[in-house]
């Protein structure tokens, strides 16, 4: 059973002006299927068979079993769907044909990339590789690759927002470039092949995304945040706060996937985000302001010695949307309700 916050989500994701028809009675292969971004996707697309008679075959890829049961158990039963566990940067073993593929497998979390830098890298390197192997080979409609704002670097000016084709310096050095240097090859393969095969490849560079269904262990501080609401326990503020995210709502985000692996152009990247930015620490406060009954308090703490939390060094900046809105994607779940609806999945 999903749980009704979900169910809502997936029927305001379905009444999209999108052309849904063309992935009626198609394959679609997401790898890290269950994750929590992708997750909605396969969701999305599962629905879409129990409503409109889609008949769509969804293949997820995944590495680990029990920990897609934990989050897909609901859907294990399905004939629509054959989940295949393997790691991406293996050749594919998976049912034949996928005419879309969407490549989403990737360690997104900050306390990755100081215990396991090379998976994370690989995963949006070899990975990405693979990947497009299977989508020359099988001359697929449409390829998707879930990239990052991380792309973009640091230095930028924090009051101008970023376009498509604004970029700061990375240090390949510094270990938490591994997720940003990882996600910039896997782009430029998306462009390589792009150029030299006409895969029909799409890149997304995705802000902080929250919703239903995210990892409250995650290490990131907005699900820190709901970790502790759900909880019912004090915030625990390990920052100043000042840092400032434009943080998109999980519903409006799986939209503009499907925009962009739709509607996007061969060969480009889009921005996707929310309107506007929120400061940690505004977020916190928001929180404890929108559970009252829940006796909430901000307790601000250092980190401890020996964290090995690798924080960004960007303090803020948000997404010109500009170029996604051309395709007809507009954000419109408030910060506000978007977090009480978060929480609210979680009970």
């Amino acid at each position: 059973m999903r749980h009704p916050i979900i169910q809502e989500d997936l029927r305001q994701i379905t009444s999209a002006s999108l052309d849904w028809d063309r992935l009626f009675g198609k394959s679609v292969l997401i790898s890290g299927a269950n994750g929590f971004l992708p997750a909605y996707m396969m969701e999305t697309l599962l629905y879409l068979n129990e409503t409109r008679n889609a008949r769509i075959q969804v293949i997820g890829l995944i590495r680990n079993r029990e920990k897609a049961s934990r989050r897909l158990g609901h859907l294990l039963d399905r004939r629509d769907l054959t989940l295949l566990v393997q790691d991406v940067r293996d050749p594919y073993a998976g049912p034949p044909q996928p005419n879309f593929v969407i490549h989403a497998a990737s360690q997104a979390s900050p306390k990755y990339f100081a215990s396991d830098p090379v998976g994370t890298f690989e995963a949006n390197v070899l990975g990405t590789q693979r990947m497009l192997q299977i989508a020359h080979h099988e001359k697929c409609d449409a390829f998707l690759f879930f990239s990052s704002g991380e792309v973009y670097g640091n230095g930028l000016d924090p009051r101008i927002p970023v376009t498509e084709s604004t970029f700061g310096t990375l240090d390949p050095t510094n270990l938490r470039s591994c997720y940003a240097e990882g996600k910039r090859a896997g782009e430029s393969l998306c462009t390589c092949w792009h150029s030299q095969f006409g895969i029909p490849a799409k890149i997304i560079r995705l802000s902080h995304t929250y919703g239903p269904g995210m990892s409250l262990d995650d290490g990131r501080v907005f699900a820190d945040f709901v970790a502790d609401i759900v909880a019912r326990r004090d915030i625990v503020l390990k920052s100043d706060g000042g840092a400032r995210r434009p943080f998109c709502y999980l519903a409006d985000a799986t939209v503009a996937y499907f925009t962009v692996l739709l509607n996007g152009e061969n060969g480009e990247a889009y921005n996707v985000g929310a309107k506007t930015e929120t400061s940690v620490l505004e977020l916190a406060q928001m929180l404890c302001t929108l559970f009252p009954e829940r006796d909430c308090r901000l307790v601000r703490q250092q980190r401890a010695e020996g964290d090995s939390y690798l924080a960004s060094p960007v303090v803020g900046g948000h997404f010109d949307l500009s170029k996604i809105r051309k395709l007809g994607w507009e954000p419109t779940t408030g910060i506000e309700d978007g977090f009480r609806r978060t929480v609210v999945s979680y009970e």
